[in-house]
């Protein structure tokens, strides 16, 4: 009795016909077989059962070895080798038991299923045929005539497929080598013909997949490598591109094509991993001239246009430049009006130009297509700050100064304004107090703008010296009378006020 989740089991729910071996009886002397390759069958048997595969792959290496023309051994060692997914080491041994024993119909009816498998329909119909002429057990027979009938099925969804295929008719031939693949798994050549059906219809990554699964089944396969470095290379992936040229030239390193494609690759490819360095290097303007030699090496493919330009964006935003970022960003979603990075980046850009209602619009855009970015949620948050912000006072617009403003333009703005609105300026009681009122204003800030901290604070969207945007309130620390002004020098920078100014 086998157990229901035994090796043999396993193999027996692919395929149906295969004998129970460890209860596969012979006699030794029919078979020649010597007391240390007895040995070796038994255990090799024992440890087939119980799952040891590696182990009683060696046993059954040895009883080869010890015996060449003992059918039983190559048999037992063909069926370790199904078990282990080796379908391929499988068929030769299988094929010497049918040579060393014409009549063993399970060796046969296993090979005629492994053929089937790799779309060699005439072999496996040998097999079966042969099978059904060698006096088979009642089992034996049914399954070689179910295989038949499922071979000739096979046979002319083949010519269907091949018809539709050279008519152009790309998704009927699409259709027939769908059904003949569930069967004839192990086709290399129809894995490739159904790539070809893929690219023609537009579906290259279906096409990779075909032909990466045709590389393993054939060997030494250098066109199915080409084929999937140029595929990866036109949608953009450069790193996969060039992973798969290089086992194109591993197998022939004097492959014109592969050798070609792989110096384009290769130069692309070192031109973008600059760019990305000079990026994490924080050398902005140095990357996005690489990214713009990405866009001359490779003008033909608009993937690598539309990437470059995605991260030209992020730099120009990221250095600041939020008028070139907003029209590069642009340019981006234009095409991909999904960019989730470039509509982060432009929404960096708007907040820099204090466009806050087009920053929140970009930020609940991007949030739409990935509400679990933190970043996003973020600047969402700031963007909304800001703009609730810049409805009551903006110190920045007091000083006339940009958000990116150097702290030496902020002290200069600063002195200019102060001069210009001290109140011994102005004689007339109104105007004095008005401008008492802008001259707090200005000391405000250039106080909180030449301070990181409290800048900091103010562009994330909180004012320092507002006490409604403080936890505890308490009223507004800078707010002061103009008396408390009085001795200000707006050409110092900050501490003990040293002199008053007279003005005539």
């Amino acid at each position: 009795m086998v157990a229901p989740g035994s090796v043999t089991s396993r193999l027996g729910s692919v395929f149906p016909f295969l004998l129970v071996l460890v209860d596969l009886q012979y006699e030794g002397a029919e078979c020649g077989v010597n007391a240390d390759v007895e040995k070796h069958l038994e255990l090799g048997k024992k440890l087939l059962a119980a799952g040891q595969l590696a182990d009683a792959l060696s046993q059954f290496h040895a009883a080869v070895d010890g015996d060449p023309d003992n059918y039983i051994a190559y048999y037992r060692r063909a069926t370790v080798f199904l078990a282990m997914g080796k379908s391929k080491a499988a068929l030769p041994d299988l094929t010497k038991v049918i040579q060393l024993k014409m009549d063993f119909t399970a060796a046969r009816l296993q090979r005629g299923h492994l053929l089937l498998k790799q779309g060699k329909l005439d072999e496996a119909e040998d097999d079966f045929k042969k099978v059904l002429k060698s006096n088979p057990s009642e089992n034996e027979e049914k399954e070689a005539q179910s295989q038949l009938i499922k071979s000739d099925e096979m046979q002319r969804l083949r010519s269907q497929a091949l018809n539709a295929f050279g008519s152009g008719d790309y998704t009927a031939a699409i259709a027939f080598l769908d059904k003949i693949l569930e069967v004839c798994v192990w086709d290399a050549e129809l894995r490739e013909l159904r790539a070809e059906c893929f690219i023609k219809e537009g579906e290259p990554r279906k096409a990779i997949s075909d032909l990466k699964a045709a590389s393993k089944l054939k060997n030494d396969n250098t066109e199915a490598f080409y084929k999937i470095s140029t595929l990866y290379y036109q949608l953009g992936d450069h790193e996969l591109s060039l992973s798969e040229v290089r086992e194109c030239l591993k197998l022939d390193q004097d492959h014109k094509r592969c050798f070609a494609h792989y110096k384009q690759v290769k130069k692309l490819n070192k031109l973008i991993e600059s760019a990305e360095e000079l990026i994490r290097d924080g050398r902005y303007t140095d990357a996005t001239s690489k990214y713009e030699s990405v866009m001359k090496t490779e003008p033909s493919i608009a993937e690598y246009t539309i990437r470059s330009k995605e991260r030209i964006c992020h730099c120009f935003s990221k250095d600041e430049k939020p008028v070139e970022a907003i029209r590069v960003c642009s340019e981006v979603l234009q095409m991909e009006p999904d960019n989730v990075n470039a509509l982060k980046d432009r929404a960096e850009a708007y907040l820099i130009e204090e466009m806050y209602d087009e920053a929140i619009q970009d930020y609940e855009t991007a949030q739409e297509h990935n509400e679990n970015d933190q970043q996003i949620r973020e600047g969402l948050e700031k963007a909304q700050r800001l703009l609730k912000q810049s409805q009551k006072r903006d110190y920045y617009k007091i000083l006339g100064v940009k958000r990116n403003a150097k702290k030496q333009e902020i002290i200069k703005a600063y002195r200019k304004l102060a001069l210009q609105w001290h109140p011994d300026n102005f004689q007339n009681e109104e105007e004095k107090k008005k401008a008492e009122k802008k001259f707090i204003d200005i000391a405000a800030a250039k106080e909180v703008l030449s301070d990181p901290e409290m800048r900091k604070k103010f562009d994330d969207g909180e004012d320092p010296l507002d006490a409604e945007s403080q936890q505890g309130g308490g009223g507004n620390p800078f707010h002061r009378s103009w008396n408390s002004w009085q001795g200000f020098n707006p050409f110092s920078s900050g501490g003990p006020f040293r002199f008053k100014f007279h003005f005539n």
